[in-house]
């Protein structure tokens, strides 16, 4: 019977040291850590898959939140009825329970909940902000090589030509087309 740590922090500037350190505090002597370390919403786990692949029957899973174990309500809820069914005990810190106990379950499930619908509400704020900003003509995205000035200008003196104006600024027509 193991006691393992899994760490996991979204960006590489970000440390797992924290995490660890909150494990020790609360008593957690780690045999054996793993760790992701990652950026953005997709994301490669190759610490993840190795400790589910490293745990047995009467480990305990030790992570300092619940958010560690997936990014969604339905990978959180699987991993832990996955370990569950295996034998090994979940314990979340931040949430202070157990999450293979009926009362972890149900926290567990509340909790996974919550963090979904946050995710989604920040989802909804920056698509509405995204909205007002093109409204008000913010231009959204990687910022343009040719600015749409010289190209309406070179389109009025060379009469609308767009080929042309593509040869002459060095850009496809595609982009000429878009600032007429």
């Amino acid at each position: 019977m193991s006691t393992i740590a899994y760490l996991r922090v979204s960006t590489g500037d970000q440390s797992t040291e924290n995490q660890l350190l909150q494990i020790r505090t609360a008593g957690y002597i780690p045999d054996r850590t793993f760790e992701d370390i990652f950026s953005g919403s997709t994301m490669e786990r190759s610490g993840f898959k190795a400790m589910l692949e490293y745990l047995r029957d009467g480990d305990t899973l030790v992570v300092s939140a619940i958010d560690r174990l997936g990014r969604n309500t339905i990978g959180v809820l699987e991993t832990v009825e996955t370990l569950k069914a295996r034998g090994v005990r979940v314990v979340s810190l931040r949430e202070s329970f157990d999450l293979t106990t009926p009362i972890g379950q149900m926290m567990l499930t509340m909790m996974a909940a919550m963090a979904q619908m946050e995710k989604s509400l920040i989802a909804e704020r920056r698509d509405a902000g995204m909205a007002r900003a093109r409204s008000k003509g913010t231009h959204m995205g990687r910022p343009r090589e040719t600015p749409v000035e010289d190209i309406r200008e070179a389109l009025q003196r060379l009469q609308g030509n767009v080929s042309a104006v593509s040869k002459e600024l060095g850009c496809s027509r595609q982009t000429v087309m878009r600032a007429r």
